[in-house]
């Protein structure tokens, strides 16, 4: 009977949900694409010609975004589960964390990427702060990763929680990159911990 309530109160959030009803206008695949949409406008990231990275991309709405704001660039997604098919990208199905999903990765790159994304998260168990350190462990891993493929004046951005360990992962991103920024867009739920944290520039 729990089940079904909750079950019930999660489609009449997503009905009166703005994004998610914007979301089937403009075609995405899922509301998170507008915070990459935010988050473009706020730091001017995307433009032609760019390689992205998507880490744990499905369903694709962020890979959808970056589709139509690199023009002429290349788009690499990868995720766990198989995703639809999106126009002008590369994708790969595989756990990110594994070796071997991240040599496919390099193999693919013919030179350094200028974005590595990620808005991957664990399966939530409900308690907040093992979610947020266990999604904070994949966020630091693709920060890790992204120092031997991004440019120099690369971006890195990814989803984090505030928690347990958001401090250690702002560190470790000053400590990576000249340029650290935390930031929650508005399409973020308000109830949601989540920001992004957006660095520029290698060190």
């Amino acid at each position: 009977m729990k089940k079904n309530k909750i079950s019930k109160n999660w489609v009449n959030k997503q009905r009166r949900d703005i994004y998610v009803r914007q979301s089937k206008v403009d075609g995405y695949r899922a509301r998170s694409a507008y915070k990459l949409i935010e988050i473009d406008e706020k730091f001017k990231i995307f433009k032609g010609g760019l390689t992205v990275i998507d880490i744990g991309a499905a369903p694709g709405s962020w890979t959808q975004y970056a589709s139509k704001a690199v023009r002429n660039g290349k788009i690499i997604s990868i995720d766990l589960k198989e995703m639809e098919p999106i126009e002008n990208t590369l994708q790969i199905k595989g756990d990110f964390t594994e070796d071997q999903t991240q040599k496919k990765i390099k193999e693919l790159l013919t030179d350094k990427s200028d974005i590595v994304m990620s808005d991957m998260a664990v399966n939530t168990t409900g308690i907040k702060n093992i979610d947020s350190i266990q999604t904070g462990e994949l966020c630091k891993e693709a920060m890790i990763f992204s120092q031997d493929i991004i440019s120099n004046s690369g971006f890195f951005i990814s989803k984090i929680f505030m928690g347990g360990s958001f401090n250690e992962i702002v560190q470790l991103g000053k400590k990576i990159f000249k340029e650290v920024k935390v930031f929650k867009p508005k399409s973020s739920r308000k109830d949601s911990k989540e920001s992004f944290i957006i660095c520029k520039n290698l060190r």
